[in-house]
């Protein structure tokens, strides 16, 4: 077999695409939130006149911008690999697959870029009222473009609406069956939820890192800071929430994916324990190490205490997917989803005790966790689609038929060389993000009426800062 340091071709295009797409999907989730965040800022500036909002909307725009643009990029780069690395599956799944993501063009990008030039650069130039349209246009956009995106991976998830023809390509019979798949609103509601509660993280960690740059006398970063924990304390939960009903679609139209999420490689006729942690052997088909909780896992889903579920000893060697990457991928996700229900709950505490503005740890702790929302997306989309595995089109077409039939070693020097660009150029404009983060927003008049907290360079300590946030009123 043809190998590239001891990797099949199949394999390596598969981790090409997966490298290039967990890329991608950060700047989307960026772009998505931010793009709705930035229309309720300046929704918010019309009809208050209140500074503070469009100085805070100065203050994201341009890292949206930025953000926006490498999405943009990056996904080019994807639609590139689909003629490469995966010409198989684009000849046969192109009649389904390549209508859905030219719609995504034509209603969505145009859209963005329409409006994206009006939103950036015309607050002074086309009057309040058409920038306002604009800017919730482009918010608009976002979540259009990711509406068919995701009705692409649905269908791909769980496929319908479609025949065969003599070639072994998908033939569209029904469109609407095609789009709105079973699993499709419960992906987008997923992924939507998602994006806006990793704005909110991001947001969140910048406002803490403000204030613990001593500026909690800037107005702009307790008002970021404080929209940001409004936010998460509403979305967090029902991200949660969302994620049990996503699980339990996925249990009734992928059960095999379920088994790997869960470790079971038993089937259990009285209950499936909910297993916490344990070590994946699929080999000898079996959790090592397991801690578990009894009956948990039939609770979760809905089958009551004694209720059944099947394992992976029920489905051929060859259908299993890698069980260990779902396994912990999985966990990662829900781990981090418990910790930002947490978060919220501990800044409504702070907040209730009006010490929002005067809780370092707090700061600390989103500061920290600003990048969560990133690796919780990442970590969910690896368990949804290597649940997939060995299958491109779920049940229809494998991943090994549907790849290119290129050797290993043009795959996996074009691998090589997409690392080392894409760590350089968006390892630049990830850098540049960063500074413009660190930099403390733009103050203005009002910040006088705000907390009077002096920076350090005026004598005052941090307990002293403290102390007068803890006497300021929460905003």
């Amino acid at each position: 077999m043809d190998t590239f340091l001891g990797l099949d071709a199949t394999l390596l295009a598969r981790i090409q695409f997966g490298f290039t797409v967990s890329f991608h999907f950060i700047f989307p989730s960026i772009s998505i939130g931010l793009a709705s965040y930035l229309a309720v800022l300046n929704g918010l500036y019309l009809w208050t006149r209140d500074e503070v909002y469009l100085r805070v909307f100065n203050f994201w725009v341009k890292i949206f911008a930025i953000a926006f643009g490498m999405g943009v990029v990056s996904g080019i780069v994807m639609s590139y690999q689909f003629g490469t690395n995966w010409s198989v599956f684009s000849d046969l799944a192109g009649p389904v697959v390549g209508p859905l993501m030219a719609y995504e063009v034509l209603t969505a990008f145009f859209l963005e870029a329409g409006f994206l030039g009006i939103m950036l650069f015309g607050r002074d130039k086309v009057g309040p009222g058409l920038h306002m349209f604009a800017t919730a246009m482009v918010a608009v956009g976002t979540a259009i473009s990711a509406t068919w995106i995701l009705s692409v991976n649905s269908w791909m998830q769980t496929p319908q609406g479609f025949g065969m023809n003599a070639d072994g390509q998908f033939i569209p019979e029904d469109w609407w069956a095609i789009v709105f798949t079973p699993s499709f609103p419960y992906r987008l509601a997923h992924t939507l939820t998602a994006a806006y509660l990793t704005t909110a993280f991001i947001v969140g960690g910048v406002g803490g890192w403000q204030l613990l740059r001593g500026r909690a006398h800037n107005a702009a970063a307790r008002r970021m800071f404080s929209m940001a924990m409004w936010m998460i304390v509403v979305t967090a939960p029902l991200q949660v929430m969302v994620g049990h009903e996503h699980g339990l679609n996925t249990l009734e139209h992928q059960p095999v994916k379920i088994a790997a999420m869960e470790g079971h490689f038993h089937s259990h006729e009285d209950g499936a324990p909910l297993i916490l942690f344990g070590l994946p052997d699929q080999e000898a088909g079996e959790m090592r190490y397991e801690l578990s909780i009894p009956h948990l896992s039939s609770v979760i889903f809905g089958l009551g205490w004694n209720g059944a579920m099947e394992g992976l000893d029920v489905v051929p060697d060859e259908e299993e997917p890698p069980v260990a990457v779902i396994f912990w991928s999985f966990r990662v996700m829900v781990g981090l989803g418990f910790l930002m229900v947490g978060a919220g709950l501990w800044g409504l505490y702070a907040r209730w005790r009006g010490h929002l503005y005067a809780s370092p740890w707090l700061w600390r702790a989103m500061v920290a966790m600003g990048p969560s929302g990133l690796v919780a997306v990442i970590a969910g989309w690896i368990t949804t689609e290597v649940g997939r595995q060995p299958y491109v089109v779920y049940n229809q077409l494998r991943t090994a038929d549907a790849v290119s039939p290129l050797g290993a070693s043009a795959v996996g020097w074009s691998l090589i060389a997409f690392i080392v660009i894409y760590f350089a150029v968006f390892g630049a404009g990830v850098l540049y993000i960063l500074r413009l983060m660190h930099r403390e927003p733009d103050t203005g008049e009002d910040d006088a009426d705000a907390e009077p907290g002096p920076t350090r360079a005026a004598g005052i300590t941090p307990q002293q800062q403290m102390d007068r946030g803890r006497a300021a009123p929460a905003e």
